[in-house]
Formats: structure tokens, C-alpha cells, sequence
């Protein structure tokens, strides 16, 4: 079996007394003091997360702009430099390659993936380049990138920083320098609440920067945050998780994803399938959102019925830290994804009632 990466800060994960796991070609925490306390931290003050598992891949040449928006769903063309879009790459077929973040620079753009697939959606970007005026790095085992995240952040990362974060809104970026060292402040992020996300490229200065931020936080209780609370906190707003909730047999207006799916903008990869599901009647699907009372979980697979009838399957599922219930995502028949439109969950032989709601589940985050 081949060894396990480790990111940059895995010796302060250790020091940390994080619960470290498989994850992928990773070592990676999946919690340090117990994912309920780490979630709740997150959405009352502050929390770091170590998110250096993601890829980075840099385009860049005279033709750019046109193969990431034929590459992508999204619009690209209206991005303006230091924002940042949110989007998905498509299979012909209409199925997802990825969610990623596309980011505009003066000279190139910037697409941060999921890690389970840099290395798929590098060679799905070299095998549809068309010329030679694109060039593609895989830069990812170059770039260290943080997540802080929580209420509290701007009040903590001001003390390390002269970029004036007020002044970046929410899915723009800025660069300059955090605790000295040059980087990416992006204010995004995977939980809802307001947050920067850090990229950049001294990786021996990574141990430092985790110190300098952990010791900024103090005031506010900071705690690093795995994987855990990091999918609880995601699930709470309806974030897509690869491999869950969208894949290559998912398209994005079966997952709700239309709002990023710009059939207007011209030609690109998936469109033509797309069109037809872009009809009233052309969904067969939908990805939708129920509660469950009380803490019995449905978990990935488990079916969904409606009377009976099997109508679909559940993609994730968890307890809710906020909400105190179970939670979850499930693709099933439409007709039947309306909101208030009761289901049941077959968890373990035995039926559980549910409700279906909508989205996000958690409606108090910080975001901007």
C-alpha cells in the first residue's frame, strides 16, 4: 500500500493530539477534542482547518479565458480579477468530473479541486486542451492552504495582516502578506460562516503560521477543526460533497446546481445534455434536503420510500450539532422533491419518518 501524504502542518495536528485517518492519499485529522465541540466552535467564534489536501491547478496563456469556460459551467467571462466563481466541470454525458473554485487573476486563473480528484480532473484538463497557446500546472504539492473560519475571524486575522480584509467581499480575494509571509486571503469557505481561506507557497514557514494564528485566536477559544465537524458544518448548508452528493452519474440541475449553470453563456462541455433536463419535465431527479427528530441517522445508500415505493436513496447524512436532529440529502423521483412532503428512510430494516425542507438546513451562519 502506498504511504500516506502528509500536508504541511501535520506535526502540528500531532502536537494537537488530532485523531489522524486515512483520508484519500492523506494523513489527516478527523477530530481533535470531538467533532460536536469542534462544529459548535466554528459557528459561535472561531476555527481553523487545514485544508492543504485540495488541488491547485494554474491555466494560463492567450487562449484562457476560453478553454475555462468551455471547460466549466459557470460564466466565466464575468468574473473580474480577485473574484472568485463557484462551479462544476461536466462529463458530455452531463455527469460531474468536479465542484471547484475558479479564481481570476490578472494573467492566469486558478481552479481549486476536490483532492480525491486533482489528479482525474488534471488529465480531464490536459486531454481537452485544444492547442499549445494553454499552459497547465498541477501546483497543488506547492501551495499550503488554511481555512479560518467563524464569526470571529476578521476580529482574529486583522491582528496578523495590513490587507484591509473589510474591504474583500464575500468570494473575492486579496494577496499580501499574513504573519509575514506572502499569500492568497480569499474570503470563502465550506461552512457557512464568515472566513478566509490562506494559500501559499513557503512551506516551511507553514508550522509558524499555524502558531502565530492558534496563539491570535486565544482570546476567542480558537480550536483546530478535522474532517468531522468540517462535513457537519457543510451539510448544515447544503454544500456539496463529492462522492455523496454529486458525481459522475449526477448532473448539476439534478443536484441543484442550476444557479450555477449558465446555458446562455455559449458552448461547453455537457451543455448539449443539459439542455433537454433544462425543460420542466426533463429532471427525472432531484436532490433534496430532510429531517429526521430525534438523533437515528440515514446514511449514504440507505433507500427512500414514499408509501412503499421506493422513490430514491439517501447521499449524506449526519446529526445536527445546531439543529439537534438528524439531517440529510437524498436524490428521489420528482414529483416528489417538494418541500413539507413527507418520507420515509429505511435506516437498519426499520422505517423512520422524515420531512423534507428547504435548504440550507442551518440559517444563522455568518457569511457575507
Amino acid at each position: 500500500m502506498a504511504k500516506r501524504k502528509h500536508t504541511p502542518f501535520y506535526e502540528n495536528h500531532v502536537a494537537a493530539k488530532g485523531k489522524m485517518v486515512d483520508f484519500g492519499d492523506w494523513k489527516m485529522p478527523i477530530q481533535y477534542t470531538g467533532i460536536i465541540e469542534e462544529h459548535r466552535r466554528v459557528r459561535s467564534t472561531i476555527g481553523l482547518f487545514d485544508v492543504s489536501h485540495m488541488g491547485e491547478i494554474r491555466i494560463e496563456g492567450d487562449d484562457a479565458i476560453d478553454f475555462v469556460q468551455r471547460l466549466t459551467v459557470n460564466d466565466v467571462s464575468k468574473l473580474a480579477v480577485g473574484q472568485v466563481q463557484y462551479s462544476c466541470m461536466c462529463y458530455p454525458n452531463g455527469g460531474i468530473v468536479d465542484d471547484l473554485l475558479v479564481y481570476r487573476f490578472p494573467c492566469h486563473y486558478l481552479l481549486v479541486v476536490n483532492a480525491a480528484n486533482v489528479d482525474k480532473d488534471y488529465q480531464w484538463l490536459l486531454d481537452n486542451r485544444a492547442d499549445d497557446k494553454i499552459e497547465i500546472k498541477n501546483i497543488s504539492d506547492n501551495i499550503a492552504q488554511l481555512a479560518l473560519q467563524g464569526p470571529k475571524t476578521t476580529d482574529v486575522l486583522r491582528n496578523l495582516t495590513s490587507i484591509e480584509l473589510d474591504k474583500i467581499p464575500f468570494y473575492w480575494f486579496a494577496r499580501g502578506k499574513v504573519c509575514d509571509v506572502p499569500m492568497i486571503v480569499s474570503r470563502t469557505g465550506y461552512t457557512g460562516e464568515d472566513g478566509f481561506e490562506l494559500y501559499f507557497e513557503d512551506l516551511d514557514k507553514a508550522g509558524y503560521v499555524w502558531d502565530q494564528i492558534m496563539q491570535a485566536g486565544k482570546k476567542y477559544d480558537i480550536q483546530p477543526i478535522g474532517l468531522g465537524a468540517r462535513d457537519t458544518l457543510r451539510l448544515e448548508m447544503k454544500y456539496a460533497l463529492y462522492g455523496n452528493d454529486i458525481d459522475q452519474t449526477t448532473t448539476p440541475l439534478e443536484a441543484g446546481l442550476g444557479w450555477i449553470t449558465k446555458m446562455n453563456k455559449g458552448d461547453f462541455i455537457g451543455r448539449d445534455a443539459l439542455l433537454p433536463q433544462k425543460k420542466k419535465r426533463g429532471l427525472k431527479r432531484r436532490l433534496i434536503c430532510f429531517e429526521i427528530e430525534g438523533k437515528r441517522v440515514a446514511r449514504h445508500g440507505y433507500p427512500v420510500q414514499k408509501e412503499g415505493e421506493e422513490i430514491g436513496h439517501v447521499c449524506s447524512g449526519s446529526f445536527s450539532p445546531s439543529l439537534e436532529k438528524a439531517i440529510g440529502t437524498a436524490y428521489v423521483k420528482t414529483g416528489f422533491h417538494k418541500s413539507g412532503t413527507e418520507i420515509d428512510i429505511l435506516i437498519r430494516k426499520k422505517i423512520v419518518s422524515a420531512k423534507i425542507v428547504k435548504p440550507p438546513f442551518y440559517k444563522e451562519g455568518s457569511h457575507l
